[in-house]
């Protein structure tokens, strides 16, 4: 996909890809085989008919392929951005499985069509079935809260979306930056479920605000928490609470939600380091560490105590990383941090690492190499080595059973919890995952809660 150059966009925040042109999907469309068996669709968590929906596109009735994408997947243009679509879709395409093939770029056709249809005005509310008189509210409004929000309104429910944060859209607006998935794109998203009747309540931490039951006591027949893994994890090494160093969460947030990156428009304070190391090899971390090529830093490090094989970042972040200028320390973990003698830190004391055997997550466990001890001058880490789970719901909510990480334990053909009439799915119940993942488990809770809506719940 056509995007801007490496040392032109690592200086600022626009969106890298400019995705594909009318002519470019014509003939991406046209690689797809049209399988009889349509192994595609399997690999979807959300269950989009992509054969349908290339088709439509073939002839060159976009708006209709979005609507078809719409029947199933909510947010097809934020999916067609962030969705891992080379281990799930493409993954399946029978056209990347022959010899020397690559899949037809399936995300990058969800994504023409559904820009298509916002830029050239052309959204349609769906059928709204006529009330059911039940009420729903939904805790959180990432990707697995936006998703239950859409079928469920669509079958008629009463639906009501409660946000800790003053903007919806969870993790999609505060962990994911504007380089990789641009804000108007979330808002135009939340935009649509609220022109279907969606209720939208900001800056609402149920919780504390209001508990779950307290939620049941306003009248809200079922409940859906999808409140993610917000709770950033630390290495508790020596040092940690020096100044600059932030987890990802903190770093992210300020950049991407509270903008610091629109600097004076926004007067977020941020610390913009010089010389950066990012902890972490997942997508969160090749998204700080980009974020700091931008904020102005002259070295900004990938520190990762596995190979490049081991990272769980998706190959085309790894690349546009290594493109914008992005320096790779593998097989490398910190000890200790170093204080300027002001409370800042000014060095970060390492060691080299080799692989061993593979650990219970099936990558090779990374060993230290005795006496490899070195040092890395640095004025700003972040630490992006995953999150816990969020334990508001959960401390304020009794009889909610929780596995010894604090997600909730949920029937997985459900996604029903320990408490009657009350669902949760995405990052909460698995740990950190992905948006589609996430997606796929409210479409699974929405099935679930019109049926428990429609048959147990007395009008």
């Amino acid at each position: 996909m056509p995007g801007q150059a490496p040392q032109e966009r690592n200086k600022n925040f626009k969106e890298v890809p400019y995705g594909l042109s009318e002519e470019q999907a014509l003939i991406e469309a046209a690689r797809c085989l049209e399988c009889k068996k349509q192994p595609c669709i399997d690999g979807c968590p959300v269950e989009v008919d992509i054969p349908a929906f290339i088709d439509l596109i073939l002839q060159k009735d976009y708006a209709a392929a979005a609507r078809k994408i719409k029947e199933t997947n909510s947010l097809p243009a934020i999916c067609g951005r962030v969705c891992p679509q080379e281990e799930q879709c493409e993954a399946k395409c029978i056209t990347g499985k022959a010899k020397n093939g690559t899949p037809v770029a399936i995300g990058y056709l969800e994504r023409f069509v559904a820009d298509y249809e916002r830029d050239n005005n052309l959204v349609q509310l769906p059928k709204i079935a006529p009330s059911t008189g039940r009420k729903v509210a939904i805790v959180g409004s990432g990707p697995a809260g936006l998703t239950v929000a859409g079928d469920l309104v669509k079958l008629g429910h009463d639906v009501t979306i409660f946000e800790a944060l003053h903007k919806p859209g969870g993790v999609l607006v505060y962990g994911i930056p504007e380089f990789r998935l641009p804000k108007n794109i979330v808002q135009a998203e939340c935009d649509f479920m609220a022109q279907m009747g969606v209720k939208f309540v900001n800056s609402a931490v149920i919780g504390k605000t209001d508990t779950i039951d307290e939620l049941f006591g306003m009248g809200f027949d079922a409940i859906f928490v999808g409140t993610g893994a917000g709770l950033p994890n630390f290495m508790g090494i020596p040092g940690e609470n020096l100044i600059g160093i932030y987890s990802a969460n903190e770093y992210l947030t300020r950049s991407n939600l509270m903008r610091a990156f629109d600097f004076p428009t926004y007067d977020t304070p941020i610390i913009k380091g010089k010389n950066v190391a990012v902890l972490g090899g997942g997508n969160t971390a090749m998204d700080s560490v980009r974020t700091a090529l931008r904020l102005g830093a002259d070295n900004a490090y990938i520190v990762y105590r596995r190979s490049e094989k081991e990272m769980p970042a998706r190959i085309e972040e790894i690349h546009h990383a290594k493109q914008e200028g992005v320096q790779f320390h593998l097989l490398t973990t910190p000890i200790k941090y170093i204080d300027d003698g002001e409370g800042k830190v000014k060095e970060m004391e390492c060691l080299r690492m080799e692989l061993g055997e593979p650990d219970a997550s099936g990558r090779r466990r990374p060993v230290p190499i005795e006496g490899s001890n070195f040092i890395m001058k640095i004025d700003l880490v972040v630490v992006a080595i995953g999150n816990s789970s969020n334990p508001l719901v959960q401390k304020t909510t009794p009889g909610l059973e929780v596995n010894k990480w604090g997600n909730i334990i949920v029937n997985e053909e459900t996604m029903q919890t320990s408490r009657k009439g009350l669902y949760a799915g995405g990052d909460i119940v698995t740990g950190g995952a992905t948006v589609i993942l996430a997606a796929g488990a409210g479409k699974t809770a929405a099935r679930a809660m019109h049926k428990y809506l429609m048959e147990e719940v007395k009008k």
